[in-house]
């Protein structure tokens, strides 16, 4: 059987493919072409990230297709449930990303708090007390009430990572509220044990957050979890993490938080617009941006790739 991973696959995923007896094809594809090539070449599964989208179109232009693959946890870029009533298979990987992810927020978190992403930007100008001056205003993290909005795989893992930091975390989760016992590794061999019980309603504890990171799917009806509303909820000066989808916040709204001050500073790694943002995000001194990486490291890679080539071999290796 062939597959085509169009967004890419780890070599490790790969390989354990081609010993399953797959054809794997990583050769990128347009995504006009896409139903065009898929019947041209006889492949019967397709593997995505976040690039490729597989709508109903394809779907019905491709009856061959047995399989449609997630690389990640999301799977908005896919019509999931028309490809199953069409009896495709769909999978995707929500285990494999989550420490990355977890890890870019941790970094996000600590380049908003000490204006690590706009300062690298002017250090050439070798103005020393007029940089000192500007950016003398950085906070930390110890102390702080991070919000985590969304308390599954990467939300624990980011609490994990959090915690250990020496934060305090309130997790909001409205299908979500039993209590979960969050394991902090500290280097060593030794642990510790954090129990947080999430909470239903953001509203209810969004004016006590210092940091906010949001770990929730895109919207069914395409509205966002953060608007006007929330922000004028929310403490004066808390700071944002958005590493979970393109429209979760209302950038409108956003920039009109950071320009009154309720919102201090942002860091974006999705945005509504991708793969073009808008300019006035991506050139605003008080966001951080990153093109969609929170899953691209090369151990996330290598753990999704595996995974996805077990559940593929699991599922379609007697057939092949």
């Amino acid at each position: 059987m062939k597959i085509l991973a169009n967004d890419g696959i780890s070599e490790l995923g790969k390989s354990l493919l081609e010993k399953a007896g797959f054809t794997v094809i990583t050769e990128k594809v347009a995504q006009e072409d896409l139903a065009k090539e898929v019947n041209a070449q006889g492949i019967e599964m397709i593997l995505v990230r976040s690039a490729t989208t597989v709508r109903k179109e394809v779907i019905d232009a491709c009856p061959n297709v047995k399989l449609i693959g997630r690389g990640g946890v999301g799977m908005d870029n896919i019509d999931v449930a028309y490809a199953r009533e069409k009896g495709v298979t769909v999978i995707n990987t929500p285990a494999s990303s989550s420490q990355s992810v977890a890890e870019l927020v941790m970094g996000h978190m600590f380049a908003i708090s000490r204006s690590l992403h706009d300062s690298y930007k002017h250090m050439e100008t070798g103005d020393f007390s007029a940089l000192k001056k500007k950016y003398a205003k950085g906070v930390e993290l110890r102390g702080k009430t991070l919000g985590i909005v969304g308390f599954g795989r990467i939300g624990q893992s980011l609490a994990s990572y959090a915690l250990g930091c020496g934060m305090d975390v309130i997790a909001v989760d409205q299908f979500m509220t039993t209590p979960v016992d969050i394991q902090i590794p500290i280097g060593n061999g030794h642990s510790a044990k954090v129990t947080i019980t999430p909470n239903s309603s953001l509203n209810d504890v969004i004016g006590k957050l210092d940091y906010i990171s949001l770990h929730v799917p895109k919207q069914a009806d395409g509205s966002a979890v953060i608007t006007q509303k929330e922000f004028a909820l929310m403490k004066k000066g808390v700071r944002l993490v958005n590493a979970a989808r393109g429209g979760v916040i209302n950038e409108t709204d956003l920039l009109d938080a950071l320009a009154s001050g309720q919102v201090a500073s942002v860091a974006l790694d999705v945005f509504e617009n991708e793969p073009n943002p808008r300019t006035d995000l991506l050139n605003h001194p008080n966001i951080a941006c990153t093109p969609h990486v929170g899953a691209a490291t090369l151990e996330a890679q290598d753990r999704i790739g595996e995974e996805l080539a077990s559940l593929i071999i699991g599922q379609f290796a007697t057939t092949n």
